[in-house]
């Protein structure tokens, strides 16, 4: 048997973010519970975040929606992210709402999904998705056009900033801009949504004109909020037990490559979590963790199922003892942000690429 990594959840943490995130705005929380809940576990993070005051769940693709429903949980639910050919059928059945980004969406639902609810999606500022705003006042025609037949309800419009995560970029302030046009451009093409949502996490903490009816929170529910406003707990601690410890002289080097040799001897720890477990091999040669109440350089590339631990000559660490790799960071432990930092990344893409084989266990 494999020794054993495991990815503790605090799932009071969850609930705990929603709720600071609740007070800084007078709207709706959406819970956006995509890529498995940010890989925290989606249907424990819904649940949580339900705990703190979200009032309904986004998920990108459709099958997203599929646990949440199977689970029992009938809060209403939004998908943006379909090619024009997606069970749009699947999506009415299950009762989940859609992001309609430009005409060919528009008619495949119409046609395939008679009567669904939708949220009519402009790019704001991204470049990435949602309409373009050339295109935006035919889409709102053809949208009014459909739902006064019956084929579509518009219940929401949606858009999403290109810098939140910089309070104060001027591109923020035009994608506000854009998105109270595009309100605009829909109310007079005679549509009338009630929901209205522009800002994410990020903007949700930072920036109170991008707030409307509704927020869509994401990363903020698992602890991370990009724009640094507000301190979020981190959910996730990962440890390992030292599987093996030895004592090296001066000159041993270590890994493969040989990137790093011992500069004096030491005692070196080996763990059972590697780039296959999420851990970014870009970290090597940067990345600490935590052993016997002390911080401890990585030594060597990590590897697929293993990184090795410089202890040094006198830490206290013994075989089958506990390393913290990351965690909240309140006993000194590094973080989620820290690996981040150390892999040239943001903290979303650690989180997310974390393996399904580590075990995990949800703490309270």
């Amino acid at each position: 048997m494999r020794p054993q990594a495991t990815l503790h959840v605090d799932l009071g943490a969850v609930t705990a973010n929603v709720r600071t995130i609740r007070s800084r705005t007078a709207g709706e929380l959406m819970a956006v519970v995509k890529a498995d809940g940010f890989g925290h576990g989606q249907l424990d993070v819904a649940r949580a975040a339900l705990a703190g005051g979200a009032t309904r769940f986004g998920v990108t693709g459709i099958d997203e929606a599929r646990p949440l429903r199977e689970a029992g949980l009938t809060h209403r639910i939004l998908s943006w992210l379909n090619p024009p050919g997606a069970d749009f059928a699947a999506a009415k059945s299950l009762d989940v709402e859609l992001g309609v980004p430009g005409l060919d969406h528009l008619d495949a639902i119409a046609r395939t999904a008679p009567g669904a609810r939708v949220h009519l999606h402009l790019d704001t500022g991204l470049g990435r998705d949602g309409a373009e705003p050339a295109h935006w006042h035919r889409l709102c025609m053809e949208a009014r056009d459909a739902e006064r037949q019956g084929r579509i309800r518009v219940v929401g419009v949606m858009g999403h900033l290109p810098c939140a995560g910089r309070p104060g970029h001027a591109a923020n302030a035009r994608g506000r801009a854009r998105f109270a046009w595009g309100l605009r451009v829909a109310r007079a093409a005679g549509l009338r949504p009630a929901d209205r949502h522009l800002a994410a996490t990020a903007a949700t903490l930072s920036d109170p004109l991008s707030h409307h009816t509704m927020s869509r929170v994401g990363a903020g529910l698992v602890g991370i909020d990009e724009s640094g406003t507000v301190r979020l707990r981190p959910a996730l601690t990962l440890t390992a037990p030292l599987v093996t410890v030895r004592s090296v002289p001066a000159g041993t080097a270590v890994g493969y490559g040989h990137t790093w040799t011992a500069q004096r001897a030491t005692r070196l720890g080996l763990i059972p979590v590697g780039y296959a477990d999420g851990l970014p091999r870009l970290a090597s040669g940067r990345a600490e963790v935590w052993v016997a109440g002390a911080r401890r350089p990585v030594a060597g590339r990590i590897s697929m199922d293993m990184t090795v631990v410089d202890l040094g000559p006198d830490t206290p660490a013994s075989v089958g003892d506990p390393v913290t790799v990351f965690g909240p960071g309140d006993h000194g432990e590094p973080t989620t942000a820290q690996w981040a930092a150390w892999a040239e990344t943001l903290e979303h893409e650690i989180v997310t690429g974390l393996s399904a084989r580590l075990h995990r266990r949800n703490d309270r």
